[in-house]
């Protein structure tokens, strides 16, 4: 597949374009266009055709599609929107993925009242909206159905907007694209949470300082405050080698969470430093200390276990205090540095 490349400001009118173009068609579906009609095994659907900018509804949608066979084993580009009953986005694969439409593969269809029979009633340059009782998506698997689905009407709704048939090869290609831009998207959804709450953050962490007395001994590009408490003699660690820390791990209403005498029977914490084997904070405040210096790390929510937290010890965007020990330090062997580690209050 060949790709075009436009220059910035065009590619942003094209994607604003693109969500205008979903947007129309969703308050389409919602204001009516009749009632949904209905497959054997279950689903409720509306097809539409776009017909010079404006979108129809299909009247020769049956059962199942007659020309169907003609595309199995090809992939249907296309923009997905999923949301609850109620409205709620579950997940919208043009935000996900910058704007781009996703390849749907069109396989033989085997199960019943699952999307796969949906897709298959869809034409290139379709658009259209299926509801389907979340029951029948999530038994077949063998899971109960969210809560939040329950009270939500029972019900998924994926709207879905098609653009073109590619083959296989062309998928691969695509797949590349996709798979680059949805990092990027996470990076920046990433780099927003960070600086939103590093903000937070910070005014969380300059009070506690205050409450506690604490004179910070400094702080690290990313954020993290270290006091030493009792300065060692020895080396700073280097990123690769090993370092060895007695540690206790705290939220900042004095909860204990986490310790070596509890999760090592009193044995310091071993890991290669700057691998990041552990969270970021760590990473960064024991890479500031000299082997056998006790200090304290207070350390950003985002420097930590961010907007998820560790559950069930570790609320969501807390920042944490490390009282550690940097016991020692020493040249990782080859072995060592490949071998996955857990940190802390995994």
């Amino acid at each position: 597949m060949q790709f075009s490349f436009r220059p910035r400001g065009a590619r942003q009118l094209a994607l604003a374009a693109g969500a205008l173009s979903l947007a129309s068609f969703l308050a389409s579906c919602n204001k009516g266009g009749g009632d949904f009609d209905k497959t054997k095994s279950g689903i409720e659907y509306k097809i539409f055709k776009n017909v010079s900018g404006k979108y129809e509804r299909r009247t020769d949608v049956k059962d199942a599609d007659p020309t169907y066979k003609d595309r199995t084993g090809k992939f249907l580009t296309a923009y997905l929107y999923y949301r609850t009953g109620k409205d709620s986005v579950l997940e919208d694969t043009r935000k996900k993925f910058g704007g781009s439409a996703v390849p749907m593969p069109l396989m033989e269809v085997k199960r019943k009242g699952m999307p796969d029979e949906a897709f298959a009633l869809l034409q290139p340059g379709d658009s259209a909206v299926f509801r389907f009782n979340a029951d029948s998506l999530f038994k077949p698997q063998g899971r109960p159905v969210p809560g939040f689905l329950k009270k939500s009407g029972n019900v998924i709704v994926i709207n879905v907007k098609t653009d073109k048939l590619i083959s296989r090869e062309e998928e691969l290609a695509m797949e590349q694209t996709l798979q680059q831009k949805m990092m990027e998207q996470q990076q920046k959804q990433m780099q927003a949470y960070a600086e939103t709450q590093n903000k937070k953050d910070e005014v969380i962490l300059q009070d506690y300082l205050k409450k506690n007395n604490l004179k910070p001994t400094g702080k690290t590009p990313g954020g993290v405050y270290y006091i030493i408490t009792q300065a060692g003699t020895g080396v700073k660690p280097k990123p690769g080698q090993m370092v060895s820390v007695q540690y206790r791990g705290l939220l900042l209403d004095g909860k204990e969470f986490d310790s070596s005498a509890k999760s090592g029977g009193g044995k310091p914490f071993t890991y290669p430093i700057g691998r990041g084997q552990v969270i970021p904070g760590w990473d960064d405040g024991v890479a500031q200390l000299a082997q056998g210096t006790k200090a304290t790390l207070l350390i950003p929510s985002s420097m930590a276990y961010g907007e998820h937290g560790s559950p069930p010890a570790i609320p969501a965007n807390s920042p944490l205090r490390f009282d550690v020990e940097l016991v020692d330090v020493k040249d990782a062997p080859a072995q060592a540095q490949s071998q996955p580690m857990m940190p802390p209050a995994r």
